[in-house]
């Protein structure tokens, strides 16, 4: 038994304090649910056997778990369950792959999957004394990003700055920042490229009362000129740092949905599969190379669908950092034109708990537009994992194979 995709949408993705800022995380998860039950207006609700989301951060409007919570707000009937996961970037796509096993296994029919992260509105957090009423400061530590309230006992080498990491990543590989800034300004580049043409227009639905139609972090005008022109940030020039503002990826609010389903479960939710989920792959490595890891991850979901590299025609990879990404397609020895053709996350926005499935739905419906057979969605993942799936597009005939 085999588990299909069967519809997705996502909300545009605001910037840090942007347009989105006021809207809270699980309200933003029920949009994107009720945006992707949308488009398959045949199925009941009811018959929805489970909803499992992502989210990264989870302590504050989006805790006690915001799966559950946003199917709720979205409507869904109260016997509809639902968990949410956190794997940190790779939150939403974790959930997929949860699904698609659930699925497989026979345990499910109909799965909602998707994932939200408001950056904006991750609280600072006070933990609590281990004695009571102490008598000095206390600090108030911002959940926003990057490792918070870290154990003594974990190697200080595993816990830099995700920037650090990076700049380390650069220095194994020997990418340059000339590349980083050309990968970027693609990135921006493609993204404009793809909102003119109408690619984005039924993946992406606007929050209600939010004045929001598009991707608000995509800057058309971004030239390899332009970003050579930003100071690096988590090292000096003189010290050989690379990776600016404009070369990584932002802080973002935003949410994505994907339902998946077996393929007999077409006739409950009144629609075909889009794509079948053909491989899955896992990898960690060291917490500091994390940005390789997608590297190995895919090389397993290739495996595990039988197929190589040379039989793949769209690669959605996220752009966490554009040094991560160069590493990874040189890595893999692949054709840098197949990949992110519609943009990343650079331009795009990395709502960490919901980049897993734009970069699911996006791959999904690129591989429809280009009559690609298989393709491959994958993201790095804080303290060193990686995730990638491999998708097989129902709608290529056996005579275009």
């Amino acid at each position: 038994m085999s588990a299909f995709l069967y519809s997705a949408t996502r909300t545009p993705f605001g910037r840090f304090n942007g347009a989105l800022a006021g809207v809270r995380p699980d309200d933003l998860a029920a949009s994107a649910i009720t945006s992707t039950l949308a488009r398959v207006p045949g199925l009941d609700p009811a018959a929805i056997d489970d909803v499992v989301w992502g989210n990264a951060n989870g302590v504050g409007e989006d805790n006690r778990n915001v799966g559950r919570m946003a199917a709720l707000l979205a409507g869904l009937p109260v016997s509809v369950p639902g968990t949410t996961v956190n794997r940190l970037c790779g939150s939403s796509l974790d959930a997929a792959m949860t699904a698609s096993r659930t699925i497989e296994s026979g345990d499910a029919e109909v799965v909602l999957t998707g994932g939200v992260e408001s950056m904006t509105r991750a609280p600072w957090v006070l933990p609590k004394s281990a004695k009571p009423f102490p008598a000095g400061d206390v600090t108030a530590v911002s959940t926003t990003l990057g490792w918070r309230l870290v154990n003594p006992r974990m190697p200080k080498e595993w816990t830099v700055s995700l920037g650090e990491a990076n700049e380390q990543l650069q220095e194994r590989f020997g990418i340059s920042r000339e590349r980083q800034d050309a990968f970027a300004a693609r990135s921006h580049q493609l993204a404009h490229q793809a909102w003119e043409s109408g690619f984005y227009d039924d993946l992406v639905v606007p929050v209600e009362g939010v004045d929001l139609a598009r991707d608000e972090g995509i800057r058309a005008g971004s030239t390899p000129e332009v970003l050579a022109g930003l100071k690096p940030v988590f090292r000096t020039a003189e010290q050989g740092g690379t990776i600016t503002a404009g070369n990584a990826s932002p802080l973002n609010d935003g949410a994505s949905a994907v339902l998946l389903g077996s393929e007999k479960a077409a006739a409950t939710i009144g629609a075909d599969p889009i794509a079948r989920v053909a491989g899955r792959g896992v990898m960690a490595l060291e917490p500091q190379a994390f940005g390789y890891a997608p590297v190995e991850a895919a090389n397993r979901a290739l495996a595990r669908a039988g197929i190589g590299w040379d039989q793949v025609g769209a690669v959605e990879l996220n752009e966490a950092f554009a040094v991560q990404s160069l590493a990874c397609v040189d890595a893999w020895k692949i054709d840098p034109t197949i990949v992110n053709q519609k943009g990343g996350a650079i331009a795009i926005g990395h709502p960490l708990g919901a980049s897993g499935g734009r970069v699911l739905a996006t791959l999904a419906k690129v591989l429809r537009e280009t009559r690609q057979r298989y393709g491959v969605a994958a993201i790095c993942i804080g303290v060193g994992q990686g995730l990638a799936v491999v998708l097989e597009n129902c709608a290529v005939t056996g005579a275009d194979r």
